[in-house]
């Protein structure tokens, strides 16, 4: 009788220890697979909606509150005027170009006035390091009422180990229009908290800046950590029933 309870005493912190780490490690499993069904679903979304017509462009109504991550690479219109004067260029290697220019250089983005008085920061295209000066390109540079139609993005800021965004230098790493705005001056309450990338343009005069080049890739590794935190579990499983047939047995 006393060795039963001396066996039993035994048993019950690396039961509820291991019972603990069970139950963690199948809900982080679980928590992966829901994200799986999330993330498949939303890249099934995006590859949907690509070619899909264009809607207008979320207004100065609809920013509050505007999910982005829903949002994003949408197609979207709408009209106004650019300003080319305050041209944004941010630092860019095109590595697997869609169209003939790759390399290093520059993504152009130009605030872009509407009609109706917001302003909405464009991603015209490439252009390679040689044609950073606008009047390299002076063909492409469209002045008047134009129509923009795009892929709605979300900002992004530089990453950690990218170097400092130059205002001075107009060399940028960070796609944000409300840096932009704060450095130009423009009202933060009149410019959208989204990008337009542009679709690409055959017609455009001398074929620069060269849009059509937004990147759609989304990292998946759902599955992996589902099947590692699972992979886990078992193995914890394993090793508590190997534990607990050898106290039985001693």
């Amino acid at each position: 009788m006393a060795a039963t309870r001396k066996t039993s005493r035994g048993f019950v912190l690396p039961t509820v220890v291991a019972a603990a780490a069970f139950a963690v490690l199948c809900a982080l499993g679980i928590w992966q697979v829901e994200r799986l069904a999330w993330k498949e679903a939303l890249i099934a979304r995006v590859e949907a909606g690509l070619d899909a017509d264009p809607v207008a462009a979320p207004t100065p109504a609809e920013w509050v509150g505007l999910d982005l991550v829903t949002h994003e690479y949408q197609p979207v219109t709408v009209r106004g005027i650019y300003d080319h004067a305050r041209e944004i260029r941010v630092v860019h290697t095109l590595v697997e170009p869609k169209g003939p220019l790759g390399g290093i250089g520059y993504l152009v983005l130009t605030p872009f006035r509407t009609d109706a008085g917001w302003w909405v920061y464009v991603n015209r295209g490439f252009v390679r390091r040689d044609h950073a000066d606008p009047a390299s390109r002076a063909a492409g540079q469209i002045e008047g009422e134009a129509a923009v139609t795009g892929l709605l993005r979300a900002p992004s800021r530089r990453s950690w180990f990218t170097p400092a965004d130059d205002a001075a230098a107009n060399a940028w790493f960070s796609r944000d229009p409300a840096l932009f705005a704060a450095e130009q001056g423009l009202p933060p309450a009149e410019v959208a908290p989204y990008l337009i990338d542009l679709r690409f343009d055959p017609d455009l005069p001398g074929g620069m800046p060269q849009g059509g080049e937004t990147i759609v890739a989304f990292t998946n590794n759902h599955l992996q950590y589902a099947l590692t935190w699972f992979g886990l579990a078992a193995a914890l499983a394993a090793v508590y029933a190997a534990f607990a047939w050898k106290r039985i047995r001693g």
